[in-house]
């Protein structure tokens, strides 16, 4: 199936590994000039051969960086990814062991810098070259927005807040021709699922059970009908499609499978 991107320029946020990696993988391999910006480039990201920015997306000055030499790199861009997130370990780790009335200002700040500031910032920046080009914001936001009760509380509450952020990018530009998508994975083996350091594999040592014992809890609880968490290509591929020309603006796509039950 031919996307029609081939020769289209894309800027990828969290670009060295996990869903990011994955994403400059696949649209490399469609043709896609890519700039990825991440603090550190992987050996994997070097593979890519997309052009690499090292920057720190919780500041607005790197926001502006990042488009900058982006729009130096390649002239103008096409597509948006906003894919950082996550973060440090114990970052992550706050909000989902301590309560409201524990969790401080500074980590509520630290996580909407990282995960609703960026993606603003960026794309605010952005958004001329996207108006010109009649180019697609995909922002990657997460299931855990409508879970309010399950997970980091204060990343939940950052990721509702950057679906309602696609909305409005795509109410404001679409008469001009740029396209705001939001795709919300659920659980994805990442180093947050996989590694022994990562969030879940913390939340096991914390409770005294196996790491494997304590996915296969968190994969009951949530409800998943598949039995098995996402692969970053497979949420990869829904990213890149949602990049791709088409009449569709301000959708969520959710990939998750299962956990989400309304409709």
């Amino acid at each position: 199936m031919d996307l029609e991107l081939a020769g289209k320029t894309a800027v990828v946020t969290g670009g060295s590994k996990g869903i990011g990696l994955a994403v400059v993988r696949l649209l490399v391999a469609e043709g896609v000039r890519v700039v990825a910006a991440s603090r550190r480039e992987t050996p994997e990201l070097k593979e890519t051969g997309a052009v690499h920015v090292p920057v720190d997306l919780t500041t607005a000055e790197g926001a502006t960086e990042l488009i900058e030499r982006a729009t130096a790199e390649l002239g103008a861009i096409d597509i948006l990814v906003n894919n950082v997130g996550v973060g440090d370990t114990d970052d992550i780790a706050k909000g989902a062991l301590l309560s409201l009335l524990e969790l401080p200002d500074s980590a509520w700040q630290h996580t909407f810098d990282l995960h609703f500031y960026s993606a603003l910032r960026v794309t605010r920046a952005a958004l001329p070259s996207l108006v010109d080009r009649k180019g697609t914001v995909v922002n990657v936001s997460s299931i855990a927005a409508r879970l309010a009760g399950a997970g980091p509380v204060d990343y939940n509450v950052s990721k509702a807040a950057l679906n309602a952020l696609t909305k409005i990018v795509a109410e404001q530009f679409g008469p001009q021709g740029v396209r705001a998508i939001t795709i919300s994975p659920g659980p994805v083996s990442t180093g947050v699922w996989t590694d022994p350091d990562g969030l879940i594999g913390r939340l096991a040592a914390e409770n005294g059970v196996p790491h494997e014992e304590m996915v296969t809890q968190f994969l009951d609880n949530l409800g998943t009908t598949t039995g098995r968490v996402s692969t970053p290509e497979e949420v990869a591929r829904l990213i890149v499609f949602a990049a791709s020309p088409s009449n569709i603006n301000g959708a969520e796509y959710v990939i998750d499978g299962g956990i989400i039950k309304s409709v």
